[in-house]
């Protein structure tokens, strides 16, 4: 049977990397309450939380007797230089506040939890899982007069920290220090070398 990863997440930037990769993946959703996290948790605890926690609420299609699925999901979240965690904005004023401190310098941390299953009695079992936090730093500077026209013509009001570093957004990328494909929402060689390793190729 052809193998299929199941793809849980709405991210337009994250499905986009895949794409790029030719990796063919099925999006899905899920009905994870990311609230019921602890955000008292150090960033990397916090971010590879919520992504088990996506998982644990994943929406997978029934499957046939001995189907294989791969199941991945993921999520990013950035630190100012203050320690406090930025999600996604709450609202413009909130967006503007979060670009303006990524001047700064940011630390932004992503992290995926892929799962093979394989369909038997009726449900999907879990044969394998592999979670991965990778952390990369970043600095991303818009000027003031630049702000109202980035978040017009990016995805920044629904990313990390207001922070779109794909597409528009490229050009305002001072430095990074580790993962571009980090930054844009999934660690694309971690995810290939754990890929590779759970069996998808």
């Amino acid at each position: 049977m052809e193998k299929v990863l199941f793809f849980a997440s709405e991210s337009p930037s994250r499905q986009m990397l895949l794409r790029e990769a030719e990796i063919p993946f099925v999006a899905i959703s899920h009905n994870a309450d990311e609230t019921v996290c602890d955000w008292d948790l150090s960033l990397v605890q916090l971010v590879s939380s919520i992504a088990s926690e996506k998982m644990a609420h994943v929406r997978l299609p029934d499957g046939v007797d001995g189907q294989i699925a791969f199941v991945l999901t993921a999520d990013t979240l950035s630190q100012d230089i203050d320690g406090k965690v930025q999600g996604k904005p709450r609202d413009r004023e909130d967006a503007i506040a979060k670009i303006k401190s990524a001047r700064d310098g940011s630390r932004l941390c992503t992290a995926f939890c892929l799962e093979r299953r394989v369909w038997s009695d009726g449900a999907w079992q879990v044969q394998n899982r592999i979670e991965r936090a990778v952390e990369t730093r970043y600095r991303f500077c818009i000027p003031d007069e630049w702000i109202d026209i980035y978040l017009e013509r990016s995805p920044g009001m629904r990313a990390s920290n207001a922070i779109a570093v794909e597409g528009y957004g490229a050009q305002f990328l001072q430095e990074v220090e580790g993962s571009y494909s980090t930054i844009v929402g999934l660690p694309m060689f971690e995810l290939r070398e754990a890929l590779s390793e759970i069996g998808f190729f």
